[in-house]
């Protein structure tokens, strides 16, 4: 059995890809909730994992909450380019807003503008923290790039794969545990 404190944590494979099955977010430890890969025009585009304090099943309880929470992705196709990680974000943002995104307007081009200014490549690993009081950090490689401030962003964003129109439902089913 693999301890934290021995420098190695347990992994579950998605895809055949090792995904870490705790995530540290500020002082805490998550647990991974579930998780699934983006598919688009049945091409594999990354992994995504959700990671929360107690695992659940609800979607909505889920964007609401103001706790600790992560996504994390693990790009597996040399398809995925900032461009497209950048109209991603905008469109799925305005679908988890209902069109309303004004509010969040800004602080999603800031995200956008910070976090998407490097080539993505396969391999890499973006990583998307909520911290309440603090927001929400994406990371890319595990190298912070940007926080934005707001539970409303934070609603927004993770809405991007749990709202009512996702941007992939398998991925959401999955990383909902389901």
């Amino acid at each position: 059995m693999l301890f934290l404190g021995q420098g190695a944590t347990a992994q579950t494979k998605i895809g055949g890809i090792a995904m870490p099955n705790v995530m540290k977010a500020g002082d805490q430890y998550l647990k991974m909730n579930g998780g699934g890969i983006r598919e688009k025009m049945w091409i594999d585009l990354y992994v995504g994992v959700l990671y929360l304090e107690n695992k659940t099943s609800d979607a909505q309880k889920i964007i609401d909450a103001d706790e600790p929470m992560a996504i994390k992705m693990r790009i597996i196709s040399g398809m995925v380019s900032n461009s497209k990680l950048e109209d991603a974000v905008r469109d799925g943002m305005d679908k988890s807003t209902g069109g309303n995104i004004a509010p969040v307007k800004d602080r999603m081009e800031t995200l956008i503008k910070k976090g998407f200014a490097d080539d993505v490549v396969d391999g890499d690993i973006f990583d998307l923290i909520y911290i309440p009081g603090k927001g929400t950090t994406l990371q890319k490689n595990n190298k912070a790039l940007v926080t934005v401030e707001g539970l409303d962003f934070k609603k927004a964003l993770f809405g991007v794969w749990l709202c009512d129109d996702p941007a992939d439902e398998n991925l959401k089913k999955k990383m909902l545990g389901k």
